[in-house]
């Protein structure tokens, strides 16, 4: 189990991830307001998506905006902890709009594959992959970051199809964005199973 409550990612220490925060620490943003942004971004790229299958350029549009998504999610815990803003209810907007934004995206994109069900059924199990991290840290074992379907493993499938589909769009073919959603959810009940197997062997082990 992990044992910090902040989710390891290598472009934190990225110089243009530098060069933002030193921006936004410039301005009077709180962590906050970015995590609401965060949700703007996915709503917008869920319209992309949602609109995509009869404009395919907006399948690039939904891409960037997934990306944009995951800077927020980036900036908003820099801007908090190096920036010294968190504030007290902090832990609630780092969870929940994440939560909204995974869910939008998710869905979206299913509706766009023209399979809706596998859209709902990849959001409800993205969600369950983060309330077991949330278990586990409840019970004092910390955050549980791993895979192999966390957040940005999500977003990342769900970029690389976003990328694809104009060009099958191009070969009147539409495989990348169904296989993204299969392996969305399989990938986050895979993960769930592993978090609550690793919770589960930490709880037998404690005195």
């Amino acid at each position: 189990m992990v044992d910090t409550d902040r989710r390891p990612i290598a472009a934190r220490r990225a110089r243009w991830t530098k060069g933002l925060l030193r921006w936004l620490l410039a301005t009077r943003v709180t962590p906050n307001q970015i995590s609401v942004l965060s949700v703007v971004f996915a709503g917008l790229g869920a319209w992309a998506l949602i609109e995509a299958p009869t404009r395919p350029w907006l399948f690039l549009a939904a891409a960037i905006l997934v990306q944009l998504r995951l800077v927020c999610n980036l900036m908003d815990g820099l801007v908090a902890v190096e920036g010294g803003r968190a504030s007290k209810v902090g832990p609630l907007f780092n969870e929940f709009p994440d939560r909204i934004a995974d869910s939008l995206l998710i869905v979206a994109l299913g509706y766009a594959a023209g399979e809706a069900w596998l859209g709902w059924a990849g959001a409800l199990a993205a969600a369950l992959t983060a309330y077991i991290r949330v278990s586990g840290a409840a019970l004092g074992l910390g955050h549980d970051f791993r895979g192999p379907m966390a957040k940005q493993h999500r977003m990342a499938v769900m970029t690389l199809a976003c990328l694809l589909a104009p060009v099958e769009a191009w070969w009147r073919a539409d495989y990348a964005l169904e296989a993204a959603l299969w392996i969305i959810l399989v990938g986050s009940v895979l993960t769930c199973i592993i978090r609550a197997l690793a919770i589960a062997a930490l709880l037998e082990d404690r005195p």
